[in-house]
């Protein structure tokens, strides 16, 4: 992000606080409430035909190449080519999807150098926030990201841009995000004119793309057992969703649009299961109306201010079972599989976005079960900052891993 846009969100306290607040606040209020009328309302598809799923989709196989197209040269990586890639994967409930990823690839590539999937956190619900749009527009956040990304360019790596959230942009849906992770990998490694073949692989992400990074690492023993990655880097993750949600009421936030976003994200994924739209009241509507084909920076806008208690259809009366659960099926603390592969986990100590007992929690949990984890707490006061301060040694960890070196375990 732009250092304007990080005062326009944080205020004088961390925005990133505010921001995940709010997404607390929204999902936790939206459990509650007991009244039902309105449908989902999912994104208006991309008019451009190379988004959408083939008539023989389910006749593919996770990770196969549905289409492939060269993109125009992309002002924040000199020299890099651009290569979108759409490929099958599976949603939460283990239907075919079509989903896609963007490529970069170094000018003066050699064949089989380093692979990197990196997750940006994308934190949006509509159609024209994909990487490969917004690679043209001059997003903020990916201008931000896009130092971190030359750096590896430079070291002749190529990068593989995930379009995590899915087709529908599924805010909030992390584990779908894993599940999209490994099936981009499959696909890019699949296409020989990318000549990664037998490149090694290392995923990072962090925040939201932390979440769909640490999903990937847990899952790919059962998902995706064929994948030989050499480590992920998971960043500044919420790794309890429900905790999130519990952890703060009903009231106002800045930030409230992030939170209203991600409830419309979970609910796309899980229509059945978390019906957020059946229990807004008509300003709740008319506001989810007007974020639900939104990027990130226009959803913090539209949402300024906002809380659950005005959108909301009636006064909280009770939990909502099934919702808890799907904010727990999307928490990886709860997830009882292990990484394989070597795991690097930073974020601030003094995080107030994100539950720390809950990452203090699952480490604990993967070190007991032998996996090779290092962890660290990097010295910053917000959540945006600790991505920035902790990328040095995440950048150096993940070096090691690609050059094979033993990895080091804080257990």
């Amino acid at each position: 992000m732009t250092r304007q846009f990080l005062r326009f969100l944080c205020g004088r306290r961390s925005g990133s606080l505010q921001a995940l607040s709010a997404l607390a606040s929204v999902i936790f209020g939206l459990l509650l409430v007991t009244t039902a009328s309105a449908e989902p309302l999912y994104p208006e598809p991309d008019p451009d035909p190379f988004y959408s799923a083939p008539t023989d989709l389910a006749a593919h196989r996770p990770g196969d190449v549905l289409d492939v197209r060269a993109l125009p040269p992309v002002v924040l990586f000199p020299g890099a080519t651009v290569t979108l890639v759409s490929f099958r994967s599976t949603n939460s409930h283990g239907a075919p999807i079509a989903a896609t990823t963007t490529v970069i690839t170094p000018l003066g590539h050699q064949p089989d150098g380093p692979l990197l999937s990196y997750q940006h956190f994308i934190n949006a619900l509509g159609t024209d926030c994909s990487v490969s749009h917004q690679l043209y527009t001059g997003d903020p956040n990916l201008v931000t990201t896009a130092a971190m990304l030359n750096t590896v360019l430079a070291q002749g790596w190529s990068i593989a841009l995930p379009d995590h959230l899915g087709p529908n942009f599924a805010f909030g849906a992390a584990r779908l995000g894993g599940q999209i992770v490994l099936d981009g990998v499959r696909a890019v490694k699949h296409l020989p004119e990318l000549a990664v073949q037998h490149s090694p692989v290392v995923l990072a992400g962090y925040s939201g793309g932390g979440m769909a990074t640490g999903w990937a690492a847990a899952i790919q023993r059962s998902y995706a057992p064929e994948l030989k990655l050499a480590g992920a880097a998971i960043g500044g993750a919420p790794m309890n969703l429900e905790q999130m949600a519990e952890a703060v009421g009903m009231e106002t936030h800045p930030a409230f649009g992030l939170a209203m976003a991600a409830a419309i994200g979970l609910e796309r994924e899980y229509p059945q299961r978390m019906p957020v739209s059946a229990y807004l009241n008509e300003r709740g509507l008319a506001i989810r109306d007007a974020m639900a084909n939104s990027c990130t920076n226009q959803i913090l806008v539209t949402g300024v201010g906002g809380s659950a208690r005005e959108f909301l259809a009636s006064s909280p009366t009770r939990a909502l079972p099934e919702a808890r659960a799907v904010l727990r099926e999307n928490s990886l603390e709860f997830f009882a599989g292990l990484p394989e592969i070597p795991v690097f986990e930073w974020h601030s100590p003094t995080d107030p976005l994100i539950p720390i007992d809950a990452i203090d929690n699952l480490d604990a949990r993967w070190c007991a079960a032998g996996v090779r984890l290092q962890t660290l707490q990097v010295p910053a006061l917000e959540h945006l900052s600790a991505a920035v301060v902790g990328a040095p040694e995440t950048l150096s960890w993940l070096n090691a891993r690609i050059l094979g070196e033993p990895a080091p375990a804080s257990c």
